[in-house]
C-alpha cells in the first residue's frame, strides 16, 4: 500500500482521515501536525501526496505547496470559505465534512496523478545513453555523409524494423565500425 500524509492541527480529525484511508486499502498514512515535520518526511520517505487541512501549526497550506516536490501532490481538506482564500492552482481542494467515498476517490486520484507526474518528470536517457547514441550518430555521419538528421532517422527506422531499442541499434552502428 502507497504511503500518504496525513497532516492537520486537530489530531482527532487526523486521526480520523488516517482510519477512512487504511480501513478503505486505499493509503497507508504517516501522521504529521507541522509543515517542517511534513517537508523533512517528504524528503526522507518517497511521497506522492499531503492530504492536510488549511493551516498548519507553523504556516499554511499554501505555503507548503511551494516546498513540496513537483511530483507530490497537496489536497487541502478545509471549509468551502478557507478553501476559496487559496490562490496556488496546484492545490487539489476537498470541502469539508466530506464522505468517505469522496475521501478514498480524490486520494486515489492523487496517487494516480503522482506517478503520472514521476514518470514526466524523469530523464528519459541518461547522460552515457546519450553520448552513445550520438557518437553512433556521428559514426554514420562521418562514414555515410549523412546529416545529423539523416544519421538520427537511419537509427530510429533500423531499431523499428529491427524490433530493438534505439540505444542497442546505437551500440551495434558503433560495434561495426570498430
Amino acid at each position: 500500500m502507497e504511503q500518504v500524509i496525513v497532516a492537520f492541527e486537530n489530531t482527532k480529525s487526523a486521526s480520523r482521515i488516517k482510519e477512512i484511508l487504511e480501513t478503505s486499502g486505499t493509503a497507508s498514512c504517516i501522521l504529521c501536525k507541522t509543515a517542517d515535520q511534513i517537508r523533512r518526511t517528504v524528503n526522507k520517505i518517497h511521497i506522492t501526496a499531503v492530504i492536510c487541512g488549511y493551516k498548519l501549526a507553523d504556516q499554511t497550506a499554501e505555503a507548503l505547496a511551494d516546498d513540496l516536490p513537483p511530483s507530490c501532490a497537496l489536497l487541502v481538506l478545509a471549509g468551502q470559505n478557507l478553501l476559496d482564500l487559496l490562490q496556488n492552482d496546484d492545490i487539489f481542494r476537498l470541502p469539508a465534512p466530506v464522505s468517505k467515498s469522496d475521501l478514498t476517490a480524490s486520494v486515489r486520484m492523487l496517487l494516480q496523478m503522482g506517478h503520472r507526474l514521476e514518470r514526466a518528470l524523469r530523464p528519459r536517457r541518461s547522460p552515457e545513453e546519450l553520448e552513445l547514441i550520438q557518437q553512433a550518430k556521428a559514426l554514420l555521419m562521418d562514414r555515410n555523409g549523412m546529416t545529423e538528421e539523416q544519421a538520427h532517422r537511419f537509427l530510429q527506422k533500423t531499431s523499428m524494423d529491427n524490433g530493438t531499442k534505439l540505444l542497442q541499434t546505437a551500440q551495434m552502428v558503433l560495434d561495426s565500425g570498430e
